[in-house]
């Protein structure tokens, strides 16, 4: 047996692999192998032991693929024809070699799902990724349509490296940087992806930082990226270690309601509430939020603000100063339900101040 890598050979069989694919665990296996695995009624990976959801999708792990098709290419066939027009086979095998290949890319993957697949499973992504670090807006404007294939395109592009790639372009700021922040928000869409990113140990601090120095556009898409990551627990562990909670305070008082939104994930931890209690002026943004937003925004600015006052008397105080009693008066007849609700709540949580 020759000493392959031990990432090369599936796990079930201890082969080299010739059709990796990824099961929502994490961990790459031989298509035949895991699905004979799934057919014999098995619901877990086979790896961690842990449960697997009901018809787990296998996801092709084109990274690996390639790779092993580099070291041992023996041990790899090549590929099945993809669908789609020969033209568009034609483009995306010439782009590489072309000295205008981003825009190529670019107009194969606007051109449909077939154009898409094409870039895909060319393994011409990883032109887009390298011009996406690089600044590339063309490059990164490609890779967010590419995102847009499908929860099996986003888990192949992040086995693929695109985490590093749009996490670079996020430092470049301006326009290719509300692109990439934008691609990571759809390539979070997919739990397993939330994870990946958010252990990066770029993604989280860049956008961030997009969000303190960018312009509106690029803290928007910086705001809506962190909350889809936010929806996993200790992404809002990580955001608040980065220093998100002052940046989505600055946002909120002017007026971005995905800021509150996102605030009202990190207060769901207690790091989240330590931290926003320290914030100068966090009771005043809070209270002109829920006095003048969207429901949406005014349901999570009572929250977060019932929240910090239970967590300080001197904020709770604060707020009565600045009419907190009042608004609650208010809110409590809302025909939103969720906004009346945590308006008793905080109204509740002031009379003990």
């Amino acid at each position: 047996m020759e000493a392959w890598p031990d990432d090369f050979r599936c796990p079930i069989t201890l082969e080299v692999m010739t059709d990796p694919v990824i099961l929502p665990s994490g961990h790459t296996f031989e298509r035949r192998s895991i699905q004979r695995w799934l057919d014999g009624g098995h619901l877990t990976c086979p790896v961690t032991n842990l449960p697997l959801p009901p018809s787990p999708p296998l996801i092709p792990n084109h990274a690996l693929r390639r790779l092993i098709a580099t070291v041992a290419p023996s041990a790899v066939a090549a590929p099945a024809p993809s669908e789609g027009p020969a033209q568009g086979r034609q483009e995306a095998a010439a782009a590489v070699q072309s000295s205008s290949s981003v825009p190529a890319l670019l107009r194969l993957a606007k051109s449909g799902a077939a154009g898409r697949r094409e870039v895909l499973e060319s393994g011409n992504a990883a032109v887009l990724l390298r011009h996406a670090a690089a600044g590339d807006e063309a490059a990164a404007r490609a890779l967010l349509l590419l995102t847009l294939d499908g929860d099996d395109a986003r888990v192949g592009l992040v086995a693929d490296g695109a985490v590093d790639a749009l996490s670079a372009a996020v430092r470049h700021g301006g326009a290719v940087a509300a692109l990439a922040a934008t691609a990571l928000t759809s390539l979070a869409t997919v739990d397993v992806n939330k994870c990946s990113i958010g252990a990066h140990p770029s993604a989280i601090p860049e956008l961030v930082g997009l969000l303190r120095r960018g312009g509106p556009r690029e803290r928007r898409e910086a705001a809506t990226a962190l909350y889809e990551l936010c929806k996993l627990p200790e992404n809002r562990r990580r955001a608040v270690r980065e220093g998100a909670a002052p940046a989505l305070a600055d946002f909120a008082a002017v007026g971005s309601a995905r800021a509150v939104e996102v605030l009202g994930l990190l207060a769901k931890c207690r790091e989240g509430r330590q931290q926003l209690c320290k914030i100068p002026g966090i009771v005043s943004v809070l209270s002109g939020v829920a006095g003048s937003g969207n429901s949406r925004a005014i349901e999570q600015a009572v929250l977060v603000l019932n929240w910090i006052c239970s967590e300080s008397n001197e904020l709770a105080l604060e707020a009565i100063k600045l009419g907190a009693f009042q608004l609650c008066e208010t809110l409590v007849n809302d025909d939103n339900c969720k906004i009346a609700k945590n308006a008793v709540e905080l109204a509740r949580t002031l009379e003990t101040a």
